[in-house]
């Protein structure tokens, strides 16, 4: 992966560059941009994190929609496809995928097992050099039990055929030799590789520090096809998965749309037809505006 040797802070991990500004992009994950799979994008596996509670709780979703196109699951016929396991949040967990990914993109070619060195995980997940401590690895550690806790079941249309695998296999975590082992599903190759996937500007997520709700509809509105958009509030209620009030929750997502605005990704304007109300979404720019931090 070019410009990985140059990575010694966020700030270098996630840098602007104005060669991003092309209408086509190459699917290759570099130093600031990943690519997430749409079907993880738009489920809401990653949520904002639940404040003040000690426990997560965990996560049920129904992929049937868009796990279905999934080689194995055209292969053996599933329709019935579902995720279960711990909520993962978007401060933690979700930089711990998008590093394994990137990982898996460096070295996963010819095998689903990879190893690397742990601080070289550590910056693909753009973490800077000096945050790099026996606190980070903790955190590493905690996250990969619950993405290696996350359940995907493939069922057939009778029940006669199934098959149960999970996100992420294994994790293997070496601290004397500072050697970190992954194992994906081959089988899920999609999620590793790719092919069908949307451009992700991790940009964004930088700009919007301890701001989960506005990175969560970040990457769930950036999962959708390009152009003008309506969606309801309702549904972005939804994305976040949130616990409180539907009020409280009405104005969290108000507030991440604002969120979004401020950094420069979108323009929106919100609408009430026949009681329902939408956010027209007029434009993204994943990059952001240049001179807008």
């Amino acid at each position: 992966m070019e410009n990985d040797e140059e990575i010694k802070t966020i700030g270098d991990a996630l840098v602007y560059s104005a060669e991003h500004e092309a209408k086509s992009y190459t699917l290759t994950p570099t130093a600031n941009r990943t690519v997430q799979p749409i079907a993880l994008m738009r489920l809401g596996v990653f949520v904002p994190a639940v404040r003040n509670k000690p426990q997560r709780g965990n996560a049920v979703i129904d992929a049937s929609e868009d796990f279905g196109q999934l080689e194995i699951a055209k292969a053996e016929g599933y329709t019935n496809i579902m995720i279960k396991g711990s909520r993962l949040d978007m401060s933690t967990d979700f930089k711990t995928w998008i590093g394994a990914i990137r990982a898996f993109s460096k070295y996963g070619a010819d095998s689903n097992r990879i190893k690397l060195p742990f601080t070289e995980f550590a910056k693909l997940c753009g973490i800077a050099v000096d945050d790099i401590n026996q606190r980070s690895r903790d955190r590493f550690f905690n996250s990969f039990l619950r993405l290696a806790s996350l359940v995907v079941s493939f069922k057939n249309k009778d029940g006669t055929k199934a098959t149960i695998t999970h996100l992420l296999n294994s994790a293997h975590f070496d601290t004397e030799k500072d050697i970190i082992t992954l194992e994906g599903d081959s089988r899920l190759w999609e999620l590793y590789a790719f092919d069908h996937k949307v451009l992700l500007q991790l940009k964004a997520i930088q700009a919007l520090p301890r701001k989960e709700s506005a990175q969560a509809l970040y990457v769930y509105i950036e999962s959708l096809p390009t152009g003008f958009l309506q969606v309801s509030l309702e549904r972005l209620r939804d994305r976040l998965n949130l616990n409180s009030t539907i009020s409280t929750q009405n104005n969290v997502v108000r507030k991440a749309m604002k969120e979004l605005a401020d950094i420069g990704y979108l323009s929106f304007t919100e609408v009430k037809k026949n009681g329902v109300v939408y956010f027209q979404i007029h434009s993204r720019k994943p990059d952001l505006l240049p001179n807008k931090e």
